[in-house]
């Protein structure tokens, strides 16, 4: 980002963080206005201002260094987490007595009109001190939240078992387990130990395969490297198999040249065959058991509005029509667009991308998240006429340091035969 336009953009966030905070202020002093010490309501207002303020300038530091610094690091995500946390904080905070101010107002302006009471008398200062407190509770949701997925909820791995029945799946192939990881974004990692977690929980599902469906890294090659040895354990008999995604490419940092950033990829391919994996780029490969096959077929990243060298006429070359196809494609819209109403059956795909926007609610039969109005299909099973898709949740984050409600998925499907009546 150029120099006028970091200006621009510090001077906008600069003004919005004190306008909030000089609100958030006004209903400190409320609350504290009867306190009989008066230090510690300066601890208060003071420490607050500081806390504040501090974390919306730690931001800016970051921020103004990212442009050079080959990427989102950890502490670029925290910093615009903790910012984040602040902004959603205090924007419940600020509705919460703006409405009860508006009710107070509203109220005391019916009640001076229908009982003639005189205009400078107060519109109940008490209420507005109990309306602070309801809103400091409610503030304290989602900050507690925040606070949670930024320290427990992005490593709160989760195992996802999905059964799927087809007439076509060879019947070697019944029963067949298919471990799928995607989305490990590894420059975001910021714990190993409950990184080793994750793997270790993949690693315990012993499946017949393992397959990774992209985004290894945030933007370069090295931060994959320090986690060789550990996502290099993740062995399946019949083989380990990845592909790229968009993030794999190195679109979203500044280059020196146009070489430097195809030798950062061409690391990264090298990368994938150190970690174990097959990496598949618009190709496939033939998967035998007792002399049965499927195929597994990987495509270069595919997406609405992201890079598009997925080439999938090109990935089936040599497939005949008949045989159960597996496809790895990495973002859930190349299903959408064209995989689905592709003249070659493809009984399923696997992808990953939307990360379930890292944030959302899966229980008691509710599902929802955000990223639901970009993606039409953004986690899970889907099925269209009998092909299917699955997306993982993702195993790693990005950006925002962390994830609550939509926790970080290891994925295990079985494909099933199905007995005819």
């Amino acid at each position: 980002m150029h120099k006028g336009g970091f200006l621009n953009v510090f001077l906008i966030i600069a003004a919005l963080t004190l306008l909030m905070d000089w609100y958030v202020i006004i209903g400190l002093r409320t609350l504290t206005a009867k306190w009989p010490s008066r230090p510690r309501r300066l601890i208060v207002l003071w420490g607050y201002a500081v806390i504040s303020v501090g974390v919306t300038v730690v931001f800016m530091a970051g921020f103004g260094s990212y442009s050079t610094s080959r990427g989102m690091t950890p502490y670029h995500e925290w910093t615009l987490s903790l910012l984040l946390t602040f902004f959603v904080t205090k924007l419940v905070f600020i509705i919460a007595i703006s409405l009860g101010d508006l009710g107070r107002f509203l109220y005391g302006i019916s009640d001076n009109i229908l009982h003639d009471k005189p205009k400078e008398q107060p519109f109940f200062p008490e209420q507005r001190k109990f309306i602070v407190q309801v809103g400091l509770i409610l503030a304290a949701i989602p900050f507690s939240g925040f606070l949670y997925a930024m320290i427990r909820g992005k490593y709160d791995y989760k195992v996802h078992r999905t059964t799927i029945y087809y007439d076509e799946l060879p019947e070697a192939f019944d029963g067949f387990t298919i471990t799928q990881l995607s989305d490990i974004h590894s420059g975001s990692f910021d714990n190993v130990t409950a990184m080793q977690r994750g793997i270790d929980l993949a690693k315990a599902q012993k499946s017949d395969l393992f397959v990774f469906t992209g985004d290894l890294v945030n933007n370069a090659a090295w931060e994959i490297e320090q986690y060789i040895d550990r996502f290099g354990q993740l062995k399946a008999p019949y083989g380990q198999f990845s592909i790229l995604g968009n993030h794999d490419y190195g679109d979203y940092i500044p280059w020196d040249s146009p070489e430097e950033k195809a030798a950062n990829l061409q690391k990264l391919k090298r990368h994938h065959a150190e970690l174990g994996y097959r990496l598949l780029l618009n190709e496939n490969v033939e998967i035998e058991k007792n002399g049965q096959k499927i195929s597994l077929i990987g495509v270069e990243n595919w997406g609405k509005g992201f890079i598009q060298l997925g080439d999938l006429d090109k990935a089936l070359h040599g497939v005949a029509q008949d045989t159960f196809k597996i496809l790895l494609s990495h973002d859930p819209t190349h299903w959408e667009e064209k995989v689905r109403y592709h003249p070659t059956d493809i009984h399923l795909t696997l992808s990953g991308h939307t990360h379930g926007a890292q944030f959302g609610i899966e229980t008691a039969g509710i599902r929802w998240s955000p990223v639901k109005y970009r993606y039409l299909d953004w986690a899970g099973l889907i099925n269209h006429k009998n092909r299917y898709l699955y997306v993982n949740r993702g195993f790693g984050f990005l950006a925002f340091s962390g994830r609550l409600g939509i926790w970080p998925e290891v994925t295990v499907i079985t494909l099933k035969r199905k007995i005819s009546a």
